[in-house]
């Protein structure tokens, strides 16, 4: 397959399959349930899709402003508070804590996050659920900046690795995971600060200074995922956004509300699930 090989399959066409939320985020395929879950912030709910049935229910209501999520080793699901600001795992509903504290000090709100191979979870840390009660509890922040974590759950080790963005927000790793791509959302209400997504070189679970990957231009890249090519795929105000794995932009996926965040599903991971403003929308994609 070439970089001209179209993004999308022959025919294939945007679908919305839900709409009526009030900020969709945070989509996961869920392989065993053949379902996405997602989750709807300031209604404070997580709402499933069944792709065989069409059917969308309430997964959970009352869940503390829950946002990203992704599966860790065992298929299990890890996901981001807002509201208790803290890492957590989700097994049939049954929620437990997995971190929440660093250095002695509360989070700000986790966002979004990711699981690598070796187990270790990291996530992103950025304010937006502390600025106001749409999204979390309005609270002050109890470090000083918005860091990018790494949290070794065997180990109980937990350290920030990047310092140097001002929202971090959406990430992911290069599928040979020497490569991770941080978004910044800062852009979108502070004057001057890039709308970018940044890549940070990985070694012994430490990462290196980083640079600029790309910049986007329709609004800010808030989540973000990377296929087996090492293509980045790019929420932004306007659609998906695709990159090669030198930042060039290869396509773009049009979606009529602002894309919040996406994955990849169904039984080969050819099915893109697109979370926008109030919808979940779906796209068959060629990888």
């Amino acid at each position: 397959m070439t970089e001209t090989t179209p993004l999308i399959q022959p025919g294939a066409q945007l679908e919305r399959l839900y709409t009526g939320m009030a900020w969709a985020e945070g989509p996961v395929w869920l392989p065993d349930a053949g379902a996405v879950r997602c989750s709807d912030i300031p209604n404070d709910r997580i709402l499933q899709f069944d792709a065989a049935t069409g059917r969308v229910d309430v997964y959970r209501a009352g869940v503390e402003f829950t946002n990203g999520r992704t599966l860790d080793l065992e298929g299990r699901v890890v996901q981001c508070s807002h509201g208790l600001r803290r890492i957590e795992r989700d097994v049939d509903g049954v929620v437990t804590p997995i971190v929440d504290r660093w250095d002695g000090v509360r989070f700000n709100s986790p966002n979004d996050v990711v699981v690598t191979s070796d187990g270790a979870i990291w996530f992103t840390d950025p304010p937006y659920g502390i600025l106001s009660d749409h999204e979390g509890h309005a609270a002050a922040p109890e470090y000083e900046g918005c860091f990018v974590f790494r949290f070794d759950e065997r180990m109980g080790e937990l350290r920030p690795v990047i310092t140097d963005m001002v929202h971090p927000n959406g990430l992911a790793f290069s599928p040979d995971e020497t490569v991770l791509y941080v978004s910044d959302t800062a852009g979108a209400t502070q004057p001057g600060v890039p709308r970018h997504i940044r890549r940070y070189r990985v070694r012994d679970g430490a990462c290196d200074q980083g640079e600029t990957f790309a910049l986007i231009g329709d609004g800010v890249c808030d989540g973000l995922r990377v296929d087996a090519r090492g293509r980045v795929w790019a929420s932004s105000a306007t659609g998906v956004v695709v990159f090669d794995a030198e930042g060039v932009r290869v396509g773009a996926i049009p979606v009529p509300e602002i894309v919040s965040n996406v994955c990849f599903g169904g039984e080969d991971g050819t099915t893109l699930y697109i979370t926008a403003s109030t919808s979940l929308y779906r796209i068959h994609i060629n990888l």
